[in-house]
């Protein structure tokens, strides 16, 4: 691939060899310790009609920048699917399970089988196609970037939702990733029913874990401990 290809480049090369359709599939919310993992997963068209306005990684848009490429991706792709996997999932399985879980049943759930698919950042067994992982890939492949809109989107929104119904600890803001405003709340009133009990800082605030000798506990949590997750 030329490094000047463009973010349709991977899609263009596969075609030019015989291989469509092409599947993109990421996730959104591994590294936040409160509300569901989600993944999307899409198929873009060919040519024009797969163009995309204004799409990009998620994370580098603007909120209503990525509602306006969710709606563009949404009406454009030839499929696309949203998988949503709740907290208590997330605990049973451990994140890294979790997100596999969740990109294979995004993949699943698509109207049109691909021929081949493109993940973000590490390869994924279980798609019964071939496909390859691109590091940095919703920024580098188009289908990638439109899996991490659908997936962020979707995220964002039942996070505002459960916002509504857990107040104190302020979701429509961080959407349930680490921040000290987050921390604070947790510290405060303790876990919500949608806190994910594997990280570190969420035992801690539910008493499951006793504060280190001189630990902070708005620094972040221990990484590396046995049977944690990182939060990040």
């Amino acid at each position: 691939m030329r490094r000047d290809a463009g973010l349709y480049g991977y899609e263009r090369a596969l075609r030019r060899v015989g291989i469509e359709p092409i599947a993109g599939v990421d996730e959104a919310g591994r590294g936040a310790c409160a509300g569901p993992l989600v993944a999307g997963a899409a198929i873009l068209p060919a040519g024009k009609a797969g163009i995309i306005p204004g799409l990009a990684d998620s994370k580098l848009l603007t909120e209503k920048a990525r509602e306006r490429a969710y709606d563009q991706v949404v009406r454009r792709a030839l499929a696309w699917s949203v998988v949503v996997i709740e907290p208590e999932e997330c605990d049973r399985l451990g994140m890294h399970v979790a997100n596999v879980e969740a990109l294979r049943r995004a993949v699943a759930l698509l109207d049109l089988r691909p021929a081949y698919v493109l993940t973000d950042g590490f390869p994924v067994d279980g798609f019964d196609v071939p496909g390859l992982a691109i590091w940095k890939g919703d920024r580098v492949a188009a289908c990638i970037a439109a899996a991490s809109v659908l997936a962020k989107v979707t995220r964002d929104r039942i996070m505002t939702e459960l916002d509504a119904v857990w107040p104190a600890y302020d979701f429509k803001t961080h959407k349930g990733y680490v921040t000290e405003v987050h921390n604070e709340a947790l510290t405060r009133h303790g876990p919500s029913e949608v806190h994910r009990m594997r990280f570190v800082n969420v035992r801690r605030a539910a008493g499951l874990e006793p504060p280190l000798p001189g630990h902070n506990e708005d620094a972040g949590p221990e990484v590396g401990r046995p049977g944690s997750e990182e939060c990040g």
